[in-house]
This record gives structure tokens, C-alpha cells and sequence, in this order.
């Protein structure tokens, strides 16, 4: 097996190991779920494979193909788990016999534009109708978006153990109803649609902003989400919804190059360099917004929230950005898809349109309903407005205070920046 040389730091190569898990976990369970038609057996696999990887890597070095060395690891365990049963069926001898004769741990890299939906059927296994709605998009965010516990959690404000209880339980369900795997029949896609777009929605955000860890984004969470959103755009080309979601990642994704320093400390939006921006992406989102538009059948959540983040795609610098049609959006969508979220932003465009006084009421009505108590968010909007004001001792207080409540180091830094910005308190 060729390896990389100097792969000697048995840190750096845990840091690998982390990494590359990261970012083929999706597969590597999606593609054995497929060969073993177990769900709850294909990720036992690929954490022994894992194991493995921890245990061999740092000694013999790192795989060229490392994706492909722990799929083949954890096929060969399937493989050897089946012939150390009393009884093995026909069945199974087949499956092991054709596996082995593929294992090729050297096989060049998945190409990432090459459509593979081994990891979208996962979405829809995950999904499946006999799960719960909360069950459907723990499990998913947690096989498909590599996400931990805690950061699943987080995002959906419910303790931890609440998350991996649902986890388990969504495990042993898919297993009691023999579940395949397979993309549903196109009259079953109403059934499992909503979940489907929720999920791949939540592993872009986790991307695009991460809940927690020292990186301020992770764009390969993004662009498998991004790349799942454009395969189902293709599977059922008449969802509207689909190719709102696919408009909405394609504007959030274009502002990447420009969210980092080379250093990766946050560049916020009213910083960044628009130049910078991908306007072929932006062209991209365009067209996929128009496709939702032109099935007649009006603009969903995602299609709303697509259509703001036009608005800011398209604008020459944040002032000049159409705010009164942003807040009109935000109203619309509130009434479609009523979230505190969507109240809090559209308090910010209001701030943006017509003043920070007239966003403050707004926020603080959102703060007197409990609604996003124990996030950063709440307290970071609501500093950034009394600074606007000049109300510098409050907004002190509330951005110090989002600090504390927000999981992830980078952004943590930007909201401690804001606060050294503001100057010593008064005496």
C-alpha cells in the first residue's frame, strides 16, 4: 500500500484521521448500508474501520486513498463477520465473494463531480416515514453531516442526552422495519420531502456557520449538502421547494472566498470583499430560483429565504442593498414558516431599513416572549443595536454575553473584538 511519507506526528495524524472522517464518513456508511443492507450494522463497521485507522495509520502511515483503505477495512470486517456465522446462506456468499473481488484500497479518489447517490439514498433511509420527525433529523445530521451530539443539540436547543436517546431509538426503529436502501418511488417522495430538504438544509448551515470547534465554517459539509441538493433537483425536477433550497446554498455558497482571512478569522458581511464573490455561482442561484418559480406554484420557505439572499448577492455594498424588500420577505416568510429566527432577522433589515431604535423594539418583543433564550443570537443582534445607538455600557454587556453562550472559538473572538471595540466602560 503506498503511503505519504513523513506521516510520523502521532497527533497530526489523529488530526488526519478526524479529518478525513469528516468528510467520507457519509460515504463510507452510505456505500456500506448499500453492500450489507443494515443501517445500524454499516456504521459499527465503519467505526471499527475507523479504529483501525487510529491504530495503523500513525505506524505505517497514511493511505493515498485513505476514504477508500476504511471502506475497504470495514467491508473485509463485514466480510469476515459473515463466514464466522454457523449457517452462511447463499445469499451471503455471493455478497462476500463479489466484495472481495472489488476491494481495492489504492482505487483512484471518489470524484466529487461525479453524481453518486449512495449518500442521498442514506438522506432518505434516514427519513424513512417510521421515524420521527425529530428521530429523522438527528439521525441524518449525525450519519450524513458527521455532526457530534452536542452540535445537533445545540442547533435544536434540547439537552444532549435527549439527542442521542432519539439517535438510538431512530436506529432500532429502522432496524425493526426492515428498511431498504433505496431512494423511494417518486408518489413516496411527499412522504419524506420536507425532512429530506429540512436535513440537507441543517448540514449547509453547520457549514456555513459552525456551532461549535475553532473553525469558523466547514465548507465540505456545505458542498456535500450543496451536492445532494442538486442531485434531488434532478430526481424530481417539479418540487419547487428543491430548487429553492438548491438557490438558497448556491447565494449562501458564493460568499465563501470571502468569509476568511487567509488565516480563517470571520470576515463579516459588511467587510467582505464583493469582488471576490462567485458570480458564476450567483448566476447559478438565479437560475435555480427561477426553475422554482416557473413550476407555477408559488415561492416555498426555501425560495423566500433564496430570494433574500439575492437581494445581498446582487447588491453593490450592504448600503445599497434593497433592504424594504428584504423586510417584506422576512414578512412573508414569518407568516409561511413562523421561527424566532426568521423574527430576529427581519428585525436586523428592519434596523438596516428604517433605523437600529425601530429594530431594537423588535428584538426586544423576542427577548420578552423567551423565544431564543440560551443562544448567542438573541444577545449579539441586541448588542450590535444598542452600539448603533450609542448605548456602548448595554451593548458591552450583551455581546460579552453572546461570547459566553456561543460554541464556536472564532466567532467568539469577533464578538470579544466588537466588545474591545467599544472602549473601557465608564467609570
Amino acid at each position: 500500500m503506498t503511503t505519504e511519507t513523513g506521516a510520523t506526528d502521532a497527533a497530526g495524524i489523529r488530526r488526519s484521521v478526524a479529518a478525513v472522517w469528516r468528510m467520507e464518513s457519509a460515504r463510507i456508511v452510505a456505500t456500506l448500508t448499500r453492500v450489507t443492507g443494515d443501517f445500524s450494522l454499516a456504521e459499527d463497521l465503519a467505526q471499527e474501520a475507523l479504529a483501525d485507522a487510529l491504530e495503523q495509520w500513525p505506524r505505517d502511515g497514511i493511505p493515498r486513498n485513505a476514504g477508500a483503505w476504511l471502506t475497504a477495512v470495514a467491508k473485509r470486517k463485514a466480510i469476515d463477520g459473515w463466514r464466522r456465522r454457523e449457517r452462511l446462506d447463499d445469499r451471503y456468499s455471493a455478497i462476500a465473494h463479489d466484495l472481495e473481488s472489488r476491494i481495492d484500497p489504492d482505487a483512484a479518489p471518489w470524484d466529487p463531480d461525479d453524481i453518486d447517490d449512495d449518500v442521498l439514498r442514506l438522506v432518505f433511509i434516514a427519513c424513512h416515514p417510521v421515524l420521527a420527525r425529530e428521530a429523522r433529523v438527528a439521525l441524518t445530521l449525525r450519519v450524513v453531516g458527521g455532526l457530534s451530539s452536542e452540535e445537533i443539540a445545540r442547533a435544536f436547543l434540547v439537552p444532549t442526552a435527549t439527542v442521542q436517546q432519539r439517535i438510538v431509538r431512530a436506529k432500532k426503529s429502522l432496524a425493526a422495519a426492515k428498511v431498504q436502501f433505496e431512494v423511494p418511488s417518486r408518489d413516496e417522495y411527499a412522504a419524506r420531502l420536507g425532512s429530506v430538504l429540512g436535513v440537507i438544509y441543517l448540514v449547509f448551515n453547520e457549514g456555513y456557520a459552525a456551532s461549535s470547534g475553532t473553525e469558523w465554517m466547514r465548507p465540505e459539509l456545505s458542498q456535500e449538502a450543496l451536492r445532494l441538493g442538486r442531485v434531488l433537483a434532478e430526481l424530481a425536477p417539479r418540487e419547487p421547494e428543491v430548487h429553492g433550497l438548491v438557490a438558497l446554498m448556491e447565494f449562501q455558497t458564493s460568499r465563501f472566498r470571502a468569509r476568511v482571512t487567509a488565516e480563517g478569522e470571520p470576515i463579516l458581511l459588511g467587510d467582505q470583499d464583493r469582488s471576490r464573490w462567485d458570480r458564476a455561482q450567483i448566476i447559478r442561484g438565479r437560475t435555480a430560483l427561477a426553475r422554482a418559480d416557473a413550476v407555477g406554484r408559488g415561492r416555498g420557505a426555501y425560495a423566500l429565504q433564496a430570494a433574500i439572499a439575492e437581494c445581498h448577492s446582487v447588491a453593490p455594498s450592504t448600503d445599497e442593498t434593497d433592504w424594504d424588500r428584504i423586510v417584506v420577505l422576512y414578512e412573508v416568510l414569518g407568516r409561511l414558516a413562523p421561527s424566532p429566527i426568521v423574527d430576529l432577522n427581519r428585525a436586523v433589515a428592519v434596523a438596516m431599513a428604517t433605523g437600529p431604535a425601530t429594530g431594537l423594539r423588535l428584538v426586544d418583543e423576542i427577548a420578552a416572549s423567551g423565544a431564543l433564550s440560551g443562544t448567542h443570537l438573541l444577545p449579539s443582534v441586541r448588542g450590535e443595536l444598542l452600539a448603533r445607538l450609542g448605548r456602548l455600557d448595554e451593548a458591552r454587556v450583551e455581546l460579552s454575553e453572546a461570547a459566553r453562550l456561543t460554541g464556536n472559538e472564532r466567532e467568539r473572538g469577533v464578538l470579544l473584538g466588537k466588545v474591545a471595540a467599544l472602549g473601557p466602560p465608564d467609570a
